[in-house]
């Protein structure tokens, strides 16, 4: 068995409180989340549609009912829900940084289009606050620090896609802040296990917990005798 790193005895130690805990679900949008809408529908239209079925099938098989489960949980009172996307405001994405245009239009990921909303199965409740960014990371672009803050959080469970880019960057942008963070290992995708696998890793090393959906919910309903 190997020894645990070094960088383990430095990692912070994230417990999950519901009253100050968020599940903040990023970026899981029919543009790049819906193997029939947007960069799904794009592919097909190329023939490289096999490109992307590794990443479909994680959100369809894997994503969307350990994050179902996890919204169930906080929903019964085990902590705030707060939903990320991204995407254009306007219509020829002229809003949207340089490195994010190109696929923002690719996939019309603009705001009011069927590919900006939320993959129906994940569909938000009407009380429930969805924040829109531009960049990456969700806190660059978005009031999402200053929410949490109001809302006296100081740990967020994270969920969404892609795991090594707008998962990582909002994992990591939460850390500096210093928020407490997990990542779920199997409420994450990106598009192969490679990418999953090292994101994990990296985030692990000071960043974050990493986490499995039992795990969360098991911690979570220890703590507040709801049932996940």
């Amino acid at each position: 068995m190997s020894q645990p790193s070094f960088i383990n005895s430095f990692s912070q130690l994230v417990a999950l409180d519901p009253t100050t805990t968020a599940l903040v679900v990023i970026d899981m949008q029919n543009a790049t989340g819906n193997r029939s809408m947007g960069l799904g529908k794009l592919l097909a239209e190329q023939g490289q549609a096999a490109q992307a079925d590794y990443r479909f099938s994680r959100i369809e098989d894997l994503l969307v009912p350990n994050i179902q489960r996890l919204l169930a949980t906080f929903r019964q009172g085990a902590g705030h829900v707060i939903y990320i996307t991204y995407g254009a405001n306007l219509a020829d994405a002229s809003d949207a940084p340089a490195h994010m245009a190109p696929i923002i239009k690719a996939t019309n990921n603009i705001a009011g289009q069927a590919e900006h909303d939320i993959v129906a199965p994940l569909n938000p409740m009407a009380d429930e606050l969805v924040l829109n960014k531009i960049t990456q990371g969700a806190f660059r672009s978005t009031a999402l620090d200053s929410t949490l803050r109001a809302l006296g959080v100081t740990t967020i469970v994270a969920v969404g896609v892609s795991t090594n880019n707008c998962v990582a960057m909002t994992a990591m942008e939460a850390c500096d802040l210093q928020y407490r963070v997990v990542v779920v290992s199997d409420g994450t995708g990106t598009d192969s296990d490679a990418m999953q696998e090292a994101t994990m890793t990296m985030l692990g090393r000071l960043w974050a917990r990493v986490m499995s959906t039992d795990e969360v919910i098991d911690e979570l309903t220890t703590r507040t005798g709801a049932t996940g």
